[in-house]
Formats: C-alpha cells, structure tokens, sequence
C-alpha cells in the first residue's frame, strides 16, 4: 500500500522543524571570510536562516513547516508555524539576509543547493493563503533568481554528484518556483540548460550509485528533473532511452534501498536521506507513465521500500533530524 502524508505525520514533522529551525548552535558556516568584519555569529549572518545546523537546511525546514501549514492550516502547530513566520520573516532580517549574499567573496554561496531550496520555499510562500510572507521574502528571491540567470549560461557542465553541488536538483526546485510565479525567461533558462546539459544521456550506468556520503540518486534526480522541464510526449522518449532496462530492474543499484551504518555521523546519515529521495523520484517518476505501464509497478514498489527503509529515521540524532524531514515529505507527497 502506497505510504501517504496525513495530519498527524504532518504535526510530527512540523514539530522536529520548530525545534531547530531557531537552534543557532551547533552551526556549520557556508560562506567565505575576506576579512576579520566578516566574522560573525550565525544569526548576525543570517537573521532568518540561522537554524537547523547549516543555512540550506534551515531554508527547507521553513519549506516544509509552510508547505504543511498550506496543507494542513488546522493542524495543533499551525499557530505555531504562523507565529515563527511573523518573528522572522520581517523586512530588516530579510535585508540582512541580502547583505550577507551581497559580500564580494559570496558569489558561490550555497550554489546551487540553497539556491533552489530557497525558490522552493518562495514557491510555497506563493502558494500561502498571506502573500505577504512572499513579498517580504523577494528581495532575497530577486537575487537567487539573478544569481540562476547568471551562472547557468556560464556552467558548461552539469554536477551530478549525489551531494549539495548536484545541478539537476536545483534546476528541479527552482523550476517550481518559475513555474508558480509565471516567469518565462526563468523557466525557458532552465529547460534550455536541463536539454543542453542532459538531453543527449542514454542507457545510465548508475555505477558510482551509491556514494558514501550521497543523498541524492544522480541518476534518477536528473529524470525528476527532465520529467519536471520537459514537455511529457519529449520526456517519454527521454526516459525510455535513459532507463532502457527498467524492466529488468536495472540499474540494480537504484532499486536496492542503502544501508546506514551510523547515524551520528553526519555524512553517513545523508544516506538515510538517498532512500528518501529516490523515493521521491520513483515515485514522481512513475506517474508520467501510463497506468497500464508495468514500469509504474516496479518504480512504485521501489518507492515503497526505500520508504520504509528510511522514514522510521527522521528524528533520532541531531545529524539527520535537522534536514531529513522535508526529504520525507517530498517524497510522502510525490
């Protein structure tokens, strides 16, 4: 039976993100210091996003406690949710967000990982029942979107690395946001460059899958990706030539849910995070074929077990419960 997202796995979730989307500490910086004035304590750095362990990750765990908010606005933490929004996402600590983006050494800075999480949650604030949470976040949305339109022409070569630097994740996130706000030269950049950059890839060998610290598939993030920019007749003839022997449930490796040996470590425990979003992807990927397709059978069972693999792993250990469930809910909702 398909695994679905309801009000109390919403509530659980929404509580973990509550927990550490304020926690300052520990912290691990992202950003370059070109000098000793750029030495400062993470909430001075980030007045929003000083949570949850790392900035990306407290940028996905505001994703998610909106995302759930919009799906379930009567859930016991929703006023909670609403409360957080209206502490942190004011104009001055959006513009301290900005400057921070703004230092000359910066230009990387969360490229392209936090990117595309942080148009994804723009995505979301567009979806809220209050716009002005969106509002208040686009000068920092503004940027992100700039900072696309700049690098992306000048990346000859995609990332396809199962970690932060993977491209076809960011493109897949920011298309969302493209796609919510109607922007056409956002979203025509990004399939120009998702169709430059993977539209020639055929039978993928997934033979460095999976990688010891990876919580991506490269493989199947680069189809969610297609199957997301794409028009559908393209993307199935894509796709067919891409996993040609999906059939035979091959490439075996995407099919076989990873083992995670300890928790406590961080890199390892981004592995708990692979299952969980190659059950996104199995399962986006399953609804663009027919029903009548026997690949939606075998793309869903595989969906299902790296489900169970992994969602009994979301809390536990500061090092994958600061991240993990927004992954879960990707996936959950897919």
């Amino acid at each position: 039976m398909t695994i679905k997202l309801d009000g109390a796995t919403a509530d659980r979730f929404a509580r973990i993100a509550l927990g550490h989307v304020e926690r300052e500490y520990p912290h691990k910086p992202g950003h370059v210091l070109a000098a000793a004035t750029d030495l400062r304590s993470p909430r001075e750095s980030h007045p929003v996003f000083f949570g949850s362990f790392d900035w990306h990750s407290c940028v996905h765990g505001y994703w998610m406690l909106v995302r759930l908010l919009n799906r379930f606005p009567d859930m016991p933490s929703a006023e909670a949710i609403r409360a957080l929004l209206t502490r942190r996402l004011t104009g001055e600590s959006i513009a301290g967000e900005c400057a921070t983006f703004d230092r000359p050494m910066n230009r990387g800075f969360e490229r392209p990982y936090g990117w595309g999480w942080l148009l994804k949650l723009a995505a979301e604030l567009e979806a809220a029942e209050d716009r002005s949470f969106a509002r208040t976040l686009r000068p920092l949305t503004d940027r992100i979107v700039g900072r696309f339109c700049e690098f992306l022409p000048l990346a000859t070569y995609p990332v396809r690395v199962g970690t932060h630097y993977n491209t076809a994740f960011a493109l897949r996130l920011a298309t969302d946001y493209g796609e919510a706000v109607e922007d056409k030269a956002l979203n025509d950049l990004l399939r120009t460059t998702a169709r430059r950059w993977y539209g020639k890839d055929a039978n993928c060998p997934a033979w460095g899958e999976p990688s010891g610290d990876d919580f991506l598939s490269s493989t199947l993030i680069e189809a969610e990706c297609m199957r997301s920019l794409i028009p559908e007749a393209e993307f199935s003839e894509w796709f067919t030539h891409f996993m040609p022997n999906l059939m035979q449930c091959e490439p075996k490796t995407l099919f076989v849910p990873v083992t995670v040996s300890d928790r406590s470590d961080g890199k390892i425990a981004h592995l708990d995070g692979l299952n969980l979003s190659r059950a996104w992807c199995w399962r986006s990927l399953a609804i663009s074929v027919a029903e009548t397709d026997a690949r939606r059978t075998i793309m869903n069972a595989a969906a299902d077990r790296h489900l169970e693999a992994a969602l009994a792993h979301v809390a536990g250990d500061y090092m994958g419960e600061h991240w993990l469930a927004s992954f879960a809910v990707l996936a959950l909702e897919a």
